[in-house]
């Protein structure tokens, strides 16, 4: 059976996102980023599942600085919406909780919950090891916020569901692979991520950059980072509608190639359903 890796305690979200992404599949929860990349490598995954972005907390900061050297390949992209559950021990009722246990970004994102039940925010690690902590001590004072996932797993009976206060938090996950797989060249639905260098001088990223106006290329995604702390140079990572070998984008590329440095393809794939609402 087929294993996709990813970082967390098994009940995490991304957890959920690998079994929604690929139905069937075996999951591998990993420490971190790095592991997950690392499981690949040594074939004890065939593919890794990476959250790069959030609608709420922005852009995942560790995938920018793994995935220049990860030697993997972008071959898709998932969405997993974010709905965060109100977990307590089998018995407990709302009135019992005391303590709230969950990772600090989604103690920022329940705000109005626990404004409401009068509880006090314990930040924890991650999610999934929040339930799995209330599940050990078994005290009906305690709960956590996680995934139906996560309860399911710990034995922890769900009191309320959907206690997110905004209901469009949703992570975006870059699904890599050992090898490049795109899409053939025909298909209308290829979205292409690439990685590239420009020097901080005055029109260095419009010289860059004009080529997909030029072409007709419409850029989902632009996200700047500096290098090892230089600012001599900065690298961007872009989301870019179309295939590299469809006339217009190769054309771009081409462009792109003779005004930037480090030109490098990290994957096209077919574009996720979830982005028309499909």
């Amino acid at each position: 059976m087929p294993v996709i890796a990813f970082q967390g305690q098994p009940g995490a979200y991304s957890d959920l996102a690998c079994r929604q992404g690929r139905p069937g599949w075996t999951t591998l929860p990993c420490p971190s980023f790095a592991a997950a990349i690392e499981a690949v490598h040594e074939g004890r995954a065939d593919e890794a599942l990476l959250a790069c972005e959030n609608s709420l907390a922005g852009r995942v900061p560790d995938i920018h600085s793994l995935l220049p050297d990860a030697g993997l390949h972008i071959v898709g992209e998932h969405f997993q919406r974010v709905e965060h559950c109100l977990l307590a021990v089998p018995g407990a009722e709302i009135s019992d909780i005391r303590r709230l246990h969950t990772h600090p970004v989604a103690l920022g994102q329940v705000r109005k919950l626990i404004r409401e039940l009068n509880l006090e925010a314990v930040p924890e690690f991650d999610t999934a090891g929040a339930a799995e902590m209330v599940a050990k001590w078994g005290r009906k004072e305690d709960a956590a916020i996680a995934s139906s996932l996560a309860g399911e797993l710990n034995g922890l009976t769900v009191l309320r569901q959907n206690v997110e206060d905004a209901a469009h938090n949703t992570t975006r996950f870059y699904r890599v692979a050992p090898v490049p797989k795109f899409p053939d060249v025909s298909r209308d639905d290829t979205l292409t991520t690439l990685l590239m260098r420009v020097g901080n001088t005055a029109g260095a990223l419009y010289a860059a950059l004009g080529g997909f106006s030029r072409h007709g290329i419409n850029m989902t995604r632009i996200e700047s980072y500096m290098l090892n702390g230089s600012f001599t140079a900065t690298q961007f990572l872009m989301d870019v509608e179309g295939h590299p070998e469809q006339p217009a984008l190769a054309a771009a590329l081409k462009e792109l190639e003779q005004s930037s440095d480090n030109l490098k393809i990290l994957g096209a794939y077919p574009r996720s359903l979830a982005r028309s609402g499909t």
